[in-house]
């Protein structure tokens, strides 16, 4: 749209959606309270919902194209890659963000990892290899579905799962989460000065609205697969899981590699923001498709005259 056709309303909701970008990325250093952080945004209420939520989804469609053209780019170049984190309690949404976020890139270009238990190889491993095992090479996107965060959120709320990475003389103390912090943080310093730009989203769901999405899940039939009783006993968990999380981002929020804390009681509200913060990084990295040498242009001129012959 041409900026005098916008209308007032959209202006209004995009720079609502502007300023709540800003407010859900944790700056370095700032101590989290997650309290402070609403779940339930929907934007501007001067403007009704059904337009707040219409014009979020039209703003959600432009930055997929937007991301689309910018993936191209980058495979293209072959010089950076983007790693995009997603952290959250379960039923936050995060596969059905990275569905619709990611849904004009091209798959070629594009890698997805979902952690589970890890096996008797990579617990013989150090608690970071492998996730490293799965960055992204240049030119590509690589989104991890959970990622290394569980080593400092799942086990910080299990301590005993440690065991099992036999680590010698272990203390599990302050110290040793410090630690933990400190190795994330050097792991995404060292990416980002090689070309990998990191991108972390939690996804910041309600206990409420976690509960309605359980519900839901139990009615549907369809959706059955998706329920396991350890959601359950999880949820249970719930104000140790919140602790783990402040203090997660509070200490790995980095200029270099933010989190952002994103609002999840409406899926609309989560994908909308995701994707512009996807597309407007991918915008600021200036992406161009290689030149071509003269050497190359002969050829395509060649080329090109060629098959217009056969014609």
């Amino acid at each position: 749209m041409e900026p005098e056709d916008v209308p007032i309303s959209w202006c209004l909701v995009m720079s609502a959606a502007d300023d709540l970008i800003a407010r859900c990325r944790v700056p370095e250093g700032k101590k989290v309270q997650l309290k402070d952080y609403d779940t339930d945004w929907a934007g501007d209420p001067n403007v009704p919902k059904s337009e707040r939520k219409r014009y979020a989804e039209q703003s959600l469609t432009q930055d997929v194209s937007e991301l689309a053209e910018a993936q191209e780019r980058l495979y293209a170049a072959d010089s950076w890659s983007i790693l995009m984190i997603f952290q959250a309690m379960d039923a936050a949404g995060k596969d059905g963000t990275i569905k619709h976020v990611m849904s004009g890139v091209n798959p070629q270009g594009c890698q997805v990892f979902s952690f589970k238990k890890p096996s008797a190889e990579e617990l013989d491993h150090n608690f970071l290899w492998r996730y490293t095992r799965a960055l992204p090479e240049r030119g590509r996107i690589g989104i991890f579905n959970r990622s290394y965060y569980e080593e400092v959120l799942v086990v910080r709320v299990h301590p005993e799962l440690i065991k099992a990475a036999r680590i010698p003389n272990v203390k599990i103390d302050d110290d040793f989460w410090a630690d933990r912090y400190e190795d994330i943080n050097a792991l995404e310093r060292h990416l980002t000065r090689n070309g990998t730009v990191v991108l972390k989203f939690f996804l910041n769901i309600s206990k409420d609205e976690q509960r309605k999405r359980f519900l839901k899940r139990l009615e549907d039939p369809r959706k059955h697969w998706k329920f396991s009783a350890a959601d359950l006993v999880e949820r249970g968990f719930w104000d140790d899981y919140m602790k783990a999380y402040e203090e997660a981002l509070s200490a790995t929020s980095t200029k270099w590699a933010p989190w952002y804390i994103i609002p999840a009681n409406h899926k609309w509200v989560t994908r909308g923001l995701v994707a512009r913060i996807v597309a407007s990084t991918s915008d600021k990295l200036d992406l161009r498709y290689p030149k071509v040498s003269p050497d190359q242009e002969t050829a395509i001129e060649q080329a090109r005259k060629q098959l217009e012959a056969e014609g």
